[in-house]
């Protein structure tokens, strides 16, 4: 399918969709539950956190932010804050795919007009014109009379959108692991502790200079992962040969870019370019590690490029866990706990 061959016009969002804000609920309001409590965030499809109230908005419908104007599809009934604004549809039936092909539409088309200083709020939210495909025969759009999408009688061709996201899809990524088994482990006693008395090695990795290495790609069963301070991809910046490398270090270790606070558990056998900071413990495997790495990942608004998270920080960091009542880390509560959580099972 081809988006060029289709003929486009305007549309306001105000003429597709009923527009409403959030309702605020204050912490005090909910525990940890169920229900999605979308927010303003511009990841985990806008879901800050799930809680134990009753929805207060129905799923099948769109949720821009007014900082930004992210756009996500909630399938689900949600609560959502007072920071987005709740897209419902009306005089047409959306599903998830037409629901995806709106997102996409409003993120390319408006991300880059809003933020702090100049938010989408629902009277703005009326007011932005979209481009859509329209229903059209022998290249001529066909005009509804009662113009119910614009003023021009232009239709929305919701067919061609379904279609064409369609087209796109995989299959999607399933779970045995339902939402409702996950373990609770908030209600648990936490304690604190230093990282230096939790990994019995913290060193800095070797470091190699990329530009020196014989570099491969992904699919080269022969490749060892070449893990730097970036902040994408596992921190893995490239994969490379051992045609006479030294120093590779061994899977199963959390690594951290000092410059940058980037942590990653390493899975696979690897080896670092400069500042890379190693961690290593008889109690890490790939579910205790994640859910460290996790941990660990709430340090990083302390460190920047200014103040690196060296060895001596990393060592002194202290965080809270999960304990045992000899005040140990419960490694096998946390362990069952990732295990428990949706898509685990794809770990």
């Amino acid at each position: 399918m081809n988006l060029s061959n289709k003929i486009w016009k305007e549309f306001s969002l105000n003429n597709l969709f009923d527009i409403k804000p959030g309702i605020y609920h204050y912490p005090e309001e909910y525990d940890e539950g169920e229900t999605a409590y979308v927010s303003a965030s511009n990841t985990n499809n806008g879901i800050k956190q799930r809680i134990n109230l009753k929805p207060d908005f129905k799923g099948n419908c769109i949720v821009t932010g007014k900082v930004g104007c992210t756009a996500f599809y909630q399938y689900e009934d949600f609560c959502a804050t007072s920071d987005v604004n709740i897209l419902t549809p009306q005089n047409f039936q959306m599903n998830e795919d037409i629901g995806l092909f709106f997102v996409t539409i409003i993120n390319f088309s408006e991300n880059y007009k809003w933020n702090y200083g100049r938010q989408c709020r629902v009277s703005n939210s009326k007011k932005i014109i979209i481009n859509l495909p329209v229903v059209s025969n022998n290249e001529r759009a066909i005009i509804d009379k009662k113009k119910i999408f614009s003023e021009e009688g232009y239709i929305p061709d919701f067919e061609f959108m379904k279609n064409y996201i369609k087209s796109l899809k995989g299959k999607p990524i399933t779970t045995k692991n339902s939402r409702k088994n996950k373990l609770s482990i908030f209600n648990r006693k936490w304690e604190e502790f230093k990282l230096g008395n939790l990994f019995s090695e913290i060193y800095k990795g070797k470091p190699h200079i990329k530009g020196e290495l014989y570099l491969t790609n992904s699919t080269d069963a022969q490749g060892i992962n070449f893990i730097s301070r970036t902040d994408t991809n596992n921190g893995c910046d490239a994969y490379v040969l051992d045609k006479n490398l030294k120093n590779i270090e061994h899977s199963n270790a959390i690594t951290i870019g000092d410059t940058t606070a980037t942590v990653f558990y390493q899975n696979q056998r690897f080896v670092t370019g400069d500042h890379i900071v190693v961690c290593r413990a008889k109690w890490m495997n790939k579910y205790t590690a994640l859910f460290m790495k996790t941990i660990i990942d709430t340090e990083k608004y302390k460190y920047s490029y200014g103040r690196a998270f060296k060895m001596n920080l990393i060592k002194n960091t202290v965080i809270k866990l999960p304990a045992k009542n000899d005040s140990e880390p419960d490694w096998e509560l946390i362990e069952d706990y990732v295990k428990s959580l949706p898509f685990a099972d794809r770990i």
